[in-house]
């Protein structure tokens, strides 16, 4: 696919219109295709999320990523994958904003989910401690045991999380009272399964051009404001890359499938960082996390403490709100607020 990092900013602009638009209609149908085919096959929803939902919606980043390194953005790349973590959390308080009368934090029944936030924790520590400290090289391969160590933990808390569904350690106890806004009882989709893979698959075709398109129509009207490619990467382009995920999630929240909502982006997280191996592979001028990574670094551990701000919030399970939001997304918002208010002044003065 041609580069559209270099269009005027006009023809960018209508461009990362149109393709909003179009992630827009295939997440909304995804998350309904994958919320079916989650009963018909036996997954929990928190799942199904994580790995189907969150794996599809990471289609973008790995085309966007990858295209950035290997036209040697690798820092651009980098800071787009990390900075989506963070992005992605804040997303959730668009859905809880969606809730009425109670929070989201409070209506997420999986215990799974919980597992896959913590798992996403501990990833991106490793990353922040491989941005920090710098990656070693893997004999003369210019690819890194550091991204090459965190694909491996990636795929293994995605088995990990699965083996957690047949055994897990505890469930929510139910409720005397019904929280407003928890799943009711739906009649069963008379849509045949094959057919029903097939528009999943076709939702996921439309999710990765229009998502790639969207991307790299945003690092085009970025370029245009001269700000370094480190925020850029962390915010600009971290919020398009992350458009794929608030379709789906806001399509999840009005069929009450609250748990695919929240492991679409958990998972999404862990499907990210599995993509920074990708990333050390298509770069070769060098590793991907080289050591001169104190923005990475600092942005990662953001990333680690909005995904726990808001841990805290599932913990707790408070269902009282402000302004139509639950408490843990009022401490989201603040904490990433305050993430990206560091950041802007450790930013580099440079592209480089």
């Amino acid at each position: 696919m041609p580069s559209l990092t270099d269009l005027p900013i006009a023809l960018a602009l209508g461009l990362f219109a149109l393709a909003a638009v179009a992630v827009w209609m295939g997440g909304s149908r995804l998350a309904v295709y994958i919320s079916d085919l989650a009963e018909r096959f036996g997954f929990s929803q928190g799942f199904a999320g994580m790995l189907f939902l969150g794996g599809i919606t990471s289609l973008p980043e790995i085309a966007t990523a990858g295209s950035a390194a290997v036209t040697g953005s690798a820092d651009l790349a980098v800071s787009n994958l990390i900075g989506a973590a963070s992005a992605n959390i804040v997303l959730l308080v668009v859905a809880d904003a969606m809730i009425a009368r109670t929070g989201i934090d409070s209506v997420v029944k999986s215990a799974s989910t919980l597992l896959q936030g913590v798992l996403g924790m501990v990833l991106m520590t490793g990353v922040a401690v491989i941005a920090l400290l710098g990656d070693r090289e893997i004999g003369g391969s210019a690819i890194g045991f550091g991204t090459a160590g965190l694909f491996a933990a990636c795929a293994l808390a995605m088995w990990r999380a699965g083996r957690y569904e047949d055994h897990p350690g505890w469930t929510v106890a139910p409720t005397d009272r019904r929280r407003a806004g928890e799943p009711e009882e739906e009649a069963p989709n008379p849509t045949r399964t094959p057919v029903l893979i097939g528009k999943t698959v076709a939702a996921a075709a439309v999710i990765l051009v229009a998502g790639f398109v969207l991307s790299q129509t945003a690092d085009s009207i970025a370029q245009a404001t001269g700000v370094s490619a480190g925020l850029v990467g962390l915010v600009l382009a971290g919020f398009a890359t992350s458009l794929p995920e608030l379709s789906p999630i806001v399509s999840a929240v009005r069929i009450k499938r609250f748990d695919l909502a929240v492991g679409d982006i958990f998972g999404t997280n862990i499907f990210n960082i599995a993509i920074l191996f990708i990333v050390d592979i298509a770069y070769r001028d060098g590793l991907a996390l080289s050591g001169e990574g104190m923005f990475e670094g600092i942005a990662a551990l953001l990333g680690v403490g909005v995904i726990g701000v808001f841990m805290l919030g599932l913990i707790e399970r408070r269902s009282r709100t402000f302004l139509r939001l639950g408490y843990a997304s009022w401490s989201t918002l603040i904490a990433y607020g305050a993430g990206l208010t560091v950041l802007w002044f450790i930013q580099p003065t440079s592209g480089g």
